[in-house]
């Protein structure tokens, strides 16, 4: 299955416009070009190497309790 994940913004690079960013004890590099003003400890929307959107921390819990619910391992989908 290929989800956007929520995952938190853990470092950035602005030159190269990527950030380090972890769900749990998974983390990695994206592009963050499509997203303006992030700050460490922001979250973000991820699918296939893009953050997509910020999120509040509060919509980021909401979706990853939304895809455990349906019986899915946001953690395992992340690091694949």
């Amino acid at each position: 299955m290929c989800l956007a994940l929520p995952a938190e913004v853990v470092s950035l690079d602005a030159e190269k416009e990527t950030a380090v960013v972890a769900l749990g004890p998974v983390k990695k590099e994206i592009s963050v070009a499509l997203v303006d003003e992030l700050r460490i400890g922001d979250y973000v929307l991820v699918h296939v190497g893009f953050a997509l959107h910020k999120l509040s921390p509060e919509e980021a819990a909401r979706t990853l309790d939304l895809i455990r619910d349906a019986g899915e391992d946001p953690h395992e989908e992340f690091a694949a």
